[in-house]
């Protein structure tokens, strides 16, 4: 946006900041987060804060400095209020669990490591920040955000005094950011449709549990790897020997084939054409299967396990089943992507693939957010100064996106090129 557009705006900008940022206690904070909010959306090809204090008529760096950087005002409110805002208006198909990769020099910024970067591809020095999307065809808005905190900043007395992260923060895996964040937003009274993830996720057995014991139905992506028992395969138990000790339990006696295998039994008939929707050049479609399967391995077994025995007192050794997604597009040698599903046994194929795709609208969302809003820009080092940032970025997009939806409000320019519907598959 340039200075005209945002200037068109200003007044529904400061009412939006007037609602979304009512728990920051001071007059003067709520004015430098309008300040800081049009930073972020004026054209410009750096988002730091001395760049955006340059391009401000009333920019004040040291003060924009000390509203992101040292001030105590509690960002966690201000994403309840975004979350509110925008939960009716994005009327989310599904949640999504992602995470995005910063890359930054030096060690001393907040959470940052040698780690995979996914912005570079390759192993790199960066922040990677776990986020939680709720998404549809046509919007979308991340929730909350958790940094992650890699395992060598947990005893490092030092980086952590100086970078100030609060003693009760640790290193967790991301899967469990992940459920922490819905968690919370469960606390809010918000609850998602379905849970979407990457294979990153999905492959975790654990995460998939921890949903199901939440009642959240899923469709994660899975690597070629995981492993699952045909629909019909059952356990068995040995004949019990003499008349003392332990019944056997029941078990499958075979190893689980792993999808790819599953995939490569099924007859080229049972893959069909599916459109999950309309994009920029016509319809995205793929040939998909879908079978029903018992998901195996230690990781999946064992909580069963204890579940079963707390209730029965006996285990059956029947594992719970499942969808198994499959796509094997028309001119691949083989199948390309798998996912599981705890959806109910009569989903229709369609709905399957349908939310497996939704994916493509949160990368996206990270597109917006990095290079139109600046969210890998910050330049401080804090733990308080990158959640305000982030809250901030995010309350930017926040406001967009509701121009965009808005029947009384034109979109920015900026934001309807941003929006168009990509062309490729995701």
């Amino acid at each position: 946006m340039d200075a005209y557009q945002v200037g068109r705006f200003q007044a529904g900008l400061a009412l939006f900041v007037a609602d979304v940022f009512a728990s920051v206690p001071r007059k003067d904070q709520r004015a430098k987060s309008d300040c800081y909010l049009r930073g972020l959306m004026l054209d410009g090809r750096r988002k730091s804060i001395q760049a955006m204090a340059g391009r401000l008529p009333d920019g004040n760096e040291q003060n924009l400095q000390q509203f992101v950087n040292q001030s105590t005002w509690d960002p966690v409110p201000v994403q309840r209020r975004i979350a509110e805002r925008m939960l009716p208006l994005v009327a989310p198909t599904a949640w999504v669990i992602d995470d995005v990769s910063m890359p930054k020099d030096g060690r001393m910024s907040v959470g940052v490591a040698p780690q995979y970067c996914g912005a570079l591809g390759k192993r790199a020095n960066c922040q990677v920040a776990v986020s939680v999307h709720a998404a549809s065809d046509t919007a979308s808005c991340p929730l909350q955000w958790r940094l992650f905190l890699p395992q060598e900043w947990a005893a490092d007395t030092d980086r952590r005094t100086s970078t100030r992260i609060p003693p009760e923060v640790g290193h967790r895996e991301k899967w469990r950011l992940a459920l922490d964040m819905l968690d919370a937003l469960a606390t809010w009274g918000m609850t998602p449709p379905v849970v979407v993830a990457d294979a990153a996720y999905g492959t975790n057995a654990h995460l998939r549990a921890a949903l199901t014991e939440r009642d959240i139905a899923y469709v994660l992506a899975i690597r070629a790897n995981v492993t699952a028992h045909a629909l019909d395969t059952e356990p068995e138990a040995p004949e019990r020997r003499g008349d003392t000790g332990c019944w056997p339990q029941p078990r499958y006696r075979h190893p689980a084939p792993s999808a790819a295998e599953l995939a490569a039994g099924l007859e080229r008939e049972a893959f069909t054409t599916v459109t999950w929707r309309q994009g920029s050049r016509g319809d995205l479609r793929s040939r998909f299967a879908a079978v029903r399967v018992r998901p195996a391995g230690k990781a999946v077994e064992r909580p069963i396990r204890a579940a079963a025995s707390a209730e029965q007192g006996w285990w059956d050794g029947i594992l719970p089943d499942c969808w198994l997604l499959i796509e094997w597009p028309t001119h691949a040698e083989a199948p390309t992507d798998y996912w599981l599903s705890n959806l109910p046994a009569d989903t229709p194929i369609a709905e399957l693939v349908r939310l497996a795709k939704v994916r493509w609208r949160i990368e996206h969302d990270y597109r917006e957010l990095k290079h139109g809003l600046g969210l890998d820009h910050f330049e401080g080092r804090s733990w308080p100064g990158w959640h305000h940032h982030v809250t901030l970025v995010t309350a930017a997009h926040a406001f967009l996106t509701e121009r965009r939806l808005s029947p009384k409000a034109s979109a920015p320019a900026s934001l309807s090129t941003a929006s168009s519907t990509p062309s490729r598959t995701p």
